[in-house]
């Protein structure tokens, strides 16, 4: 981005599935003047939108969002840095328009990409050596892959989480077609504007309650319809959009692979060790002010988001202070 389209600051509501990050910020974004870019994984593909928990019309409305359905479900290629290039786009719409941004979502790679400046190596897909690897990993496991990046890239196998196939794929993908450590080539250049994190938290049982019910808030919305009509367009289950939380569960629910009671009950599982990992990534991560979601949490971000404004725009520091709390 150029210097006359940098944002002058930039707020970051973040934290676990299901702990209502976008109910927040659609609550306060009018207030603030802001707009939402939504750093999901899985709201970016077209037709994934009850089990994504994507935005719904009257929340768009009420505050816009960018970097949604911004590609088909069959897209096998999107990536972080893809990612990154729609997000900068509209850093800048927003910054011409006077408009404040507000990132939103559960991906921490996502958000770590544009929050701390990280970039990734500029290697495109390679279809013949991921279905290799992936062939390895229902061969072998998934402990197979890890071992093989920890032999070529400790650094890399000491900063991702190992236990997501795709994420540890692309990584031993970048390090065999470039032949560099994966680690070597990313590079980390932090924005010269503030940055606000809001991270949205509770307990492991409360969270697992809500991911329940609002799983079967889906089921009764009609997200098995929309994984029927996502197979009917040729969305296969080996795509990375159907690697989502509760479509290749309900997929094989419609192939006769599982009752649907079945499916939902994997489903639910899987949601929750998605929440897990996210927990983790975002615990790791410095300068995230956390809040205890319930009563009070609208309250307490407006505070903090004012508070922040005001350091902003009294001139004091160019990056304010942020406490973790």
């Amino acid at each position: 981005m150029s210097a006359s389209n940098l944002p002058e600051a930039l707020v970051a509501i973040v934290g676990p599935t299901a702990t209502g990050k976008t109910g927040l910020a659609v609550a306060l974004a009018t207030e603030f003047s802001a707009e939402i870019i939504s750093a999901d994984s899985r709201q970016v593909y077209r037709g994934l939108d009850i089990g994504t928990a994507k935005p719904t019309a009257h929340e768009r409305a009420q505050a816009p969002h960018h970097v949604v359905d911004v590609v088909a479900a069959d897209n096998a290629s999107f990536s972080v840095a893809v990612w990154r290039g729609h997000a900068e786009q509209a850093l800048e719409n927003l910054t011409a328009r006077g408009k404040q941004p507000w990132l939103v979502g559960g991906t921490g790679l996502y958000v770590q990409s544009l929050v701390d400046g990280l970039t990734f190596p500029d290697v495109p897909p390679q279809p013949k050596l991921r279905a290799k690897l992936e062939r390895t990993l229902l061969a072998e496991g998934i402990d197979a892959l890890a071992a093989r990046l920890q032999h070529l890239d400790s650094v890399a196998a000491a900063q991702i989480d190992l236990r997501n196939p795709r994420r540890l794929i692309r990584a031993l993908e970048i390090c065999l077609v470039s032949g560099k450590p994966f680690s070597a080539q990313r590079t980390r250049r932090p924005p010269p504007y503030p940055v606000l994190q809001i991270g949205l938290r509770t307990d492991r049982d409360t969270l697992y309650q809500r991911i329940d019910e609002r799983v079967d808030e889906m089921i009764a919305g009609g997200f098995v319809a929309e994984v029927e009509c996502l197979l009917d367009q040729g969305v296969t289950t080996e795509l990375p959009s159907m690697q989502s939380a509760g479509y290749r569960q309900l997929a094989a629910y419609l192939q006769g692979c599982y009752t649907l009671a079945e499916a939902v009950q994997q489903t639910k599982y899987a949601t929750h060790q998605l929440a897990k990992r996210q927990e983790t990534w975002f615990r790791k991560q410095k300068g995230i002010q956390w809040i205890e979601i319930g009563a009070d949490a609208i309250e307490s971000a407006r505070e903090r988001i004012e508070e922040f404004y005001r350091e902003c725009h009294s001139g004091d520091t160019k990056t304010p202070q942020v406490k973790e709390q």
